[in-house]
């Protein structure tokens, strides 16, 4: 009763007409960062944070703080509505969490069904935002408390099991997809090393000593691969552009996406408890499970639905629970709770045990118009279904064109580099040709994300327990995410091996 009494208080402060204003004006910003490839949210809330203060300038400081922080969550979950809508029309991913919708939603589009996907993104964002706030609002402190027992050596072990989750989409290689990984880890390794100062892999570049940014290699994967390939396989030259189809789903379609809904919020919420997850890991989960789990396995990647309702449930999911963290123990789990803290602390707000009992306006208005940002956002991004859509039926002699406009202005824009241009460039080259061969781009993606994360968790695993890496094998939470790990690359083979004798006993 005691959390039906809170969410009535934040409700009276998230229903004020100043907090309704800024969560619109929050969520409206967010889904264009989502729209926008190469912004994403951590860009967009970092960048707002200087305009709230300024626009908040003349409330109370207590007022001013809790409007602030209602319009950057806005920004924050909005973000991860609007990420999919280049994914499915362009085959480009808004943010990094939209990286999985491209893989059928894209589809989805060249069959004519691009109003379908963005329907269903924007109920299954929905459906999660829901469940994930009242899961904040019924579980944050009994979960954060479970979340916070992960030590190093079960992270490392849980970005194991993310990695080996991709042998699901492998294609029809396991063992290509197993290369990419690892050439994705390679590569994740390029840059100045963060305990000895030692220029790795950087052959005297000075713009590789910060890494090789995932922004660049994403869109020039996804977007130019894409491109190049319609160009170079003359696939405009049919001239008949794609259609758009219906915007409003079938019965036939929820009944297959809702309980991909329902798993991948419930999943992505779980996931983004733990710090370090992010929506990334969580939508790439959400999509090997219901592949894993499907009877229609061959159909993902060339077009099911529920390859697009459970990674945008997932990662909807994972934004409100990456909330619990960063307000019951002030620890953020991602990069853009990171920099939604460093906003609290700018308004003299503390995250942490005592922010409920210091701050409840705060944190209860918050939680609030959570509730009601979900509500704008559905109302804001379904009748858009049709406007986003649209955008399909561009002729591809101009749609390319705009692409690479899209492309170099949201790399440039973010990174004011010429180096990155050329390597966005070189990485949709390989893309083509890795494609082409049947290597899947996913696992090099994932990888790239989750290097520096595997790194860092392993390295402080080891100083921790003085080199003993038997205790990877001890830590009961590790040893269970190790295990998982190895049942899930195991298992397919062995199934595969057992198939291929029966078929030599009956043959």
């Amino acid at each position: 009763m005691d959390a039906l009494q809170y969410l009535a208080q934040g409700l009276g402060i998230a229903l004020q007409p100043i907090n309704i204003l800024f969560a619109f004006i929050g969520c409206l910003l967010g889904t264009l960062v989502g729209v926008l490839p190469g912004i994403g949210p951590i860009s967009g809330v970092a960048l707002l944070i200087p305009v709230t203060a300024t626009m908040t300038s003349g409330l109370p400081q207590a007022d001013a703080a809790t409007s602030s922080i209602i319009l950057l969550a806005g920004v924050y979950y909005g973000a991860m509505y609007g990420g999919s809508t280049t994914a499915i029309l362009i085959n480009t991913p808004g943010e990094n969490s939209s990286v999985c919708t491209c893989l059928d939603g894209y589809q989805m589009a060249k069959q004519g069904r691009a109003g379908v996907a963005l329907a269903i993104c924007a109920i299954a964002s929905f459906v999660a935002g829901i469940i994930a706030t009242i899961g904040l609002l019924f579980m944050a402190k009994p979960l954060a408390e479970v979340a916070l027992r992960f030590g190093p050596a079960d992270q490392f072990s849980l970005m194991i099991l993310g990695l080996c989750a991709l042998s699901s989409l492998a294609g029809k290689s396991q063992v290509k997809a197993f290369i990419m990984t690892i050439l994705g880890l390679i590569l994740a390794t390029v840059g100045v090393d963060p305990i000895s100062g030692v220029a790795r892999m950087t052959f005297g570049y000075p713009e590789l000593y910060s890494g090789i940014e995932f922004l660049t290699l994403a869109v020039g994967m996804f977007a130019l691969g894409e491109v190049f390939k319609t160009i170079i396989t003359r696939d405009y030259a049919e001239g008949e552009p794609i259609r758009v189809g219906s915007i409003i789903p079938s019965k036939q379609d929820m009944k297959d996406s809702w309980a991909s809904i329902l798993r991948g919020s419930a999943l992505g919420f779980f996931q983004g408890l733990i710090p370090g997850c992010g929506a990334t890991l969580c939508s790439f989960m959400a999509y090997t499970t219901e592949k894993k789990f499907s009877k229609n396995r061959a159909n993902f990647g060339k077009g099911a639905i529920q390859g697009v309702a459970a990674p945008e449930a997932a990662n909807n999911g994972a934004a409100g629970g990456a909330m619990i963290p960063l307000l019951t123990l002030g620890i953020p789990g991602t990069g853009t709770t990171a920099v939604l803290m460093g906003a609290l602390i700018m308004f003299n707000i503390t995250p942490g045990p005592l922010l409920f009992q210091e701050r409840p306006q705060v944190v209860w208005g918050l939680i609030a118009s959570m509730i009601v940002g979900n509500v704008m956002l559905l109302i804001l991004n379904l009748p858009l279904v049709k406007v986003f859509a649209k955008v399909i039926e561009t002729p591809p002699k101009y749609l390319i064109p705009g692409i690479l406009a899209i492309s170099v202005f949201g790399v440039y824009a973010v990174q004011l580099s010429l180096f990155n241009l050329l390597l966005m460039v070189g990485s949709g080259v390989a893309a083509y040709y890795l494609a082409k061969n049947d290597y899947p781009i996913a696992p090099l993606v994932l990888s790239l994300i989750l290097g520096p994360m595997i790194e860092n968790n392993l390295r402080r695993a080891v100083n921790l327990y003085n080199g003993d890496y038997s205790r990877f094998l001890t830590e009961p939470i590790s040893l269970t995410f190790l295990v998982i790990a190895v049942l899930w690359v195991a298992i397919p083979q062995v199934m595969k091996l057992r198939g291929r004798r029966l078929e030599e006993v009956i043959g």
